[in-house]
Order: structure tokens, then sequence, then C-alpha cells
């Protein structure tokens, strides 16, 4: 079919930039460093997956990595870091197709962690310990909610997670988030790490359907005492607190059997099923892996500067499904739907890149001490 319009780079950019400016509010009036050229700077480190003082050294026409650094950081402090990340939230809302089915609709909620290296006892305060990993115990951890509907998949509520924030309330702002943009819940996938009798009493109490992976503790008791048998089954548990839940029991592997266990609220569904349609939350483990293709890198050790580039790429993420979703329609008759291959992440990565570079310029020689012509040619 011969489409009459075209997208092209400099809407997409266009679009990106826009949502940007609208809901972040970083503030830049020098006398060669303005808003906008913050905004491509980092637009351009995002898409590249590169520093800040990597572009800054590719462009042209842009100020010092330095200089912009500075208006970054103090736009920034840790202080204020509920406040952006409200700005975030509302950008990532923003990007929502108005076609997209808000009631009954499948969540996934998660945490995800990303290194952080600094040592002082102020920042290590708004960062989480955990298990060894990457050479730190010390992470900056988010917890996001996550959309799947049909070929749209979107991060609509994000949480920066601190050392003393509870789970449960985490969880409940994060719903919170979701019901004031409209959205209700089918069902519920949740990590392990929201695998706890509080919990399971909220959800219970909220009628709200859920799956949650449950950990397999214990020697020979606890959640380790029901890995038995040779096929998956369902079975009620009592935890120590005297909680009861409903949980289905996973067994995979035919030498060596393998045990997944997951905690049932409000559903009567078989193990296979559970197991199934649990592998449809893996999808947000994916929006991860696409979050770490489009995150600027740092070695800056304030954890809202993280936190920032974290969001930046959270909302990248969004304007491309928005704009696959809008914009590479599969014409027919049924369900709409998209063309994946037209516009991949990595072109719409492309099209960020060249239109940054076609405004500042980009470096293409270094001097040198000898003539090209004679070592090349």
């Amino acid at each position: 079919m011969i489409h009459r319009y075209e997208l092209k780079a400099n809407d997409v950019h266009a679009y990106t930039l826009e949502t940007l400016k609208e809901h972040l509010k970083i503030k830049a009036d020098g006398y060669i460093c303005h808003t906008e050229m913050v905004l491509n700077v980092l637009i351009k480190a995002s898409a590249e997956n590169s520093s800040l003082e990597a572009v800054c050294t590719d462009l042209e026409e842009t100020a010092d990595s330095n200089t912009i650094r500075e208006y970054l950081n103090a736009a920034l402090p840790v202080k204020a870091l509920r406040e952006q990340e409200e700005q975030v939230n509302q950008a990532l809302a923003c990007g929502t197709p108005e076609d997209v089915v808000r009631t009954a609709i499948e969540i996934a909620i998660d945490f995800h962690d990303e290194p952080f290296y600094g040592k002082q006892a102020g920042t290590r305060k708004v960062t989480c310990a955990g298990q060894a990993k990457k050479g730190t115990t010390h992470f900056v951890r988010i917890a996001t909610a996550y959309i799947i509907w049909r070929q749209v998949r979107l991060t609509l509520a994000v949480r920066y997670v601190l050392p003393e924030d509870d789970t449960l309330e985490i969880l409940k702002f994060l719903l919170k988030r979701l019901k004031t943009l409209g959205f209700a819940a089918k069902v519920l996938y949740m990590d392990k790490g929201f695998a706890s009798t509080g919990i399971i009493q909220y959800l219970t109490a909220q009628q709200q359907p859920a799956i949650i992976a449950c950990p397999i503790r214990g020697k020979t008791g606890g959640t380790r005492a029901l890995c038995r048998g040779r096929s998956s089954y369902s079975t009620t548990h009592t935890f120590t607190d005297g909680t009861q839940a409903q949980i289905a029991m996973n067994a995979s592997g035919k030498l060596r059997r393998k045990w997944l266990a997951f905690i049932l609220i409000l559903l009567d569904w078989k193990p296979d099923k559970v197991y199934e349609e649990y592998r449809r939350r893996f999808g947000i483990e994916c929006s991860y892996r696409m979050l770490r293709r489009v995150r600027a890198s740092t070695t800056s050790r304030n954890p809202s500067f993280r936190f920032f580039l974290l969001g930046i790429g959270l909302i990248l993420v969004n304007a491309w499904v928005f704009l696959r979703w809008t914009f590479s329609r599969l014409m027919g008759r049924g369900p709409r739907r998209v063309d994946a291959s037209r516009f991949r992440l990595h072109r719409f990565t492309k099209f960020l890149i060249r239109t940054v570079e076609t405004i500042y310029g980009s470096v293409s020689s270094i001097s040198t001490h000898l003539s090209p012509q004679s070592v090349i040619y």
C-alpha cells in the first residue's frame, strides 16, 4: 500500500523535545547555553547511550559539558526528588494513545535497580542497599507500573524508592496514580519484591485479582516444603503470621525438577495457565532492556541526576510507543495492528540523533600534524 504522508526525523524530534520541555522543569538562560540546548544534548546522549561529555565533544555548536552539568545539578537537588518524580509521571502519561482501553487491563508492577557507587553518607541515605551486584551493594531503585494492551506497552507510573519506604505504600502510590489516569486492572502481575502478607491482605480487601511471584524459602519448611512430587499443582499455604493464600506450584524440567511458586489472589486458574499468563509480565523486563538502550550514561554521584536520566529514558520509550502506534498502523480489517518493522526503536533513536546533529553540527575532523593525503591515499 502507498502511503500519502511521511513521519520525518524532525517530526519525531519535535514531539520528543516538546514532551520534555512541557513537563521537565529544566531552565538554562546562559549566553550560549539555553534550555532547548540542554534538552537536545540529553536527547542525543540518551539515544546514543552515551555521556554528556561525549555528546558535547561530538557536537560543534554546544556549550561545554561542565556548563550543562552545572545547570542540571542546580535543577536536580536531592531534596526535590518527589517533585522530579511528579514531573516524570506527568510526562509518561501524556503519550498514552486515546484508543487504549482503560478498564479491565493487565498491569505489571516491578522494582528496578541501577548500581550506585557514591560513598557519601548524605547520598547513600536516598539509595537502597541490596545484594552485591556490579561491584556495589547500593542502588538507585525505582518501582514502575506498566500496562499491557495489544501492541502498546507503556510505563505510566514510577516511584523513586527510598530506604525507609514501605512496599505496601509503594504499591498504593502506583495504583493510585493509575487510577488518576483512569486505568483499572483486570489482573496485576507482580514480582517477588511484592510477596508479603500485608500486600496479600490489602489486595484481597480491595478485591483486586493478582499473581505475585513467590520466593521459595526455607530448608525443609516454608515454601520449600511445597516443592514435592513431579507435577504442577495448586494448594493453600499458611504463612508464619497466619495469612492464608492460594499457591500455584509450577514444575518444569525432566531430569531435575525446577519449581516456580505463584501467589494467586481471587483467581482459580490452573498452574499451567498461571505460568503462561505470568509470562506476559516479562514484557516489563523488555521495557527495562529498552530503557538501557535509551539511557544516558554518567559517573555522577547525585542520585537525583541518575533518577532524572532514568526518567528521560522511560519518557523516550513511551514516545516511541506512541509514535509507532499512531503512525505505523497496518491497514485492514479487524483490530488495529502495528507494522513493527517499519518503526523500530533503533530507527527512532537514529531520527533523534540525526536531527540534533543537524541543528548543532557534528564534528567530522580532528587536527593532526600529518597530512592524511600522504598516509591514506
